[in-house]
């Protein structure tokens, strides 16, 4: 009989979804500033982050299920930014097509005055 104990799988067994959390995170964040219409994909990406960041700790503790949730719910968040990250953009090009170039660079105006008179 062996008594070893049993190696923790590899890192790379269990996806971390780590880059994609990463780059919509970071696209959310330009569109975000672009028409302020992204803003809460960067929360949920950097949720998405987060957990994505958990699996490889997870792996290395030898806790293959909480490894395999921590990958789940990166997951789900990296779908879930990826979705909000996909309605900012169709709702900035139909905001573009409605108002036009010059529209939209006076209601940026607009918004902008509004921030600093609040400040």
């Amino acid at each position: 009989m062996n008594a070893t104990a049993p190696l923790p799988p590899a890192p790379g067994s269990i996806p971390n979804h780590l880059i994609w959390s990463i780059v919509v995170t970071i696209l959310a964040f330009f569109v975000c500033c672009l028409s302020c219409l992204s803003f809460p994909g960067i929360v949920t990406g950097v949720v998405a982050i987060v957990f994505a960041s958990k699996v490889n700790g997870l792996l290395n503790q030898g806790d293959l299920e909480g490894a395999r949730r921590a990958s789940k719910n990166a997951k789900i968040w990296a779908w879930v930014t990826t979705g909000f990250l996909i309605a900012g953009v169709v709702l900035f090009v139909i905001s573009l097509a409605f108002m036009g170039v010059d529209g939209y660079m006076e209601q940026m105006q607009q918004f902008q005055q509004q921030i600093e008179s609040n400040s």
